[in-house]
């Protein structure tokens, strides 16, 4: 592939996914990862880590419902009552040891905080989660989770937020969580006091 065409194909690949690592670009564009650095030095492309550290420090909406060392992982976008996505990077710590797998609980807690973390609200609680594993994620590997506020935030004090997890371009967890909001509870004529399921 000659280099014009080839660094076009970099652009946008690095465009549809912004987390995608030098090690990646060298499996699809079928080049070194010396050739991939000097592409992306010719491009003015930062490197994976900067350009996460650029997303984080955009004016992106500051989390209500939680302190931000509670959200399992790094909140890199953020919109309030819209979308949201947090990395996570598997750990030793997140694995069984003998199969070097992570353990479930540590993805669920990841998708999760982010549902709840993109209601704009102080007080936001998770009802329910109807949730699908769809793969195994191994130590090393990256975690990016994209939350989708899908229902009317404001409606009978209940949210509806998709979350997808992805490890690369593959998908490797769904969930879809009901976030109980406070802010809600006013418009909520006759309802449940749902102060009592704290």
């Amino acid at each position: 592939m000659p280099k014009r065409q080839r660094q076009q194909r970099l652009v946008k690949i690095i465009e549809e996914n912004p987390f995608v690592t030098d090690q990646e670009l060298t499996r699809q564009l079928k080049v070194s990862i010396q050739t991939i650095r000097l592409d992306r030095m010719e491009l003015g492309i930062p490197e994976l880590r900067e350009r996460m550290k650029l997303m984080a420090e955009r004016s992106y909406d500051q989390v209500k419902s939680l302190p931000l060392d509670e959200v399992i992982g790094d909140v890199v976008d953020l919109q309030l009552d819209k979308s949201g996505i947090s990395i996570f990077e598997i750990r030793e710590e997140h694995i069984f040891s003998r199969t070097q797998i992570a353990r479930g609980h540590h993805i669920f807690a990841q998708a999760n905080s982010l549902a709840v973390a993109v209601i704009n609200d102080a007080i936001a609680l998770t009802a329910s989660a109807d949730i699908r594993f769809v793969r195994s994620v191994h130590l090393g590997e990256k975690c990016i989770a994209k939350a989708y506020v899908q229902s009317n935030p404001s409606r009978k004090g209940k949210a509806k937020v998709e979350v997808l997890t992805y490890v690369g371009e593959e998908m490797v967890f769904q969930g879809n969580f009901t976030i109980y909001r406070s802010d809600g509870e006013e418009q909520h004529e006759g309802g449940v006091d749902h102060d009592n399921r704290h």
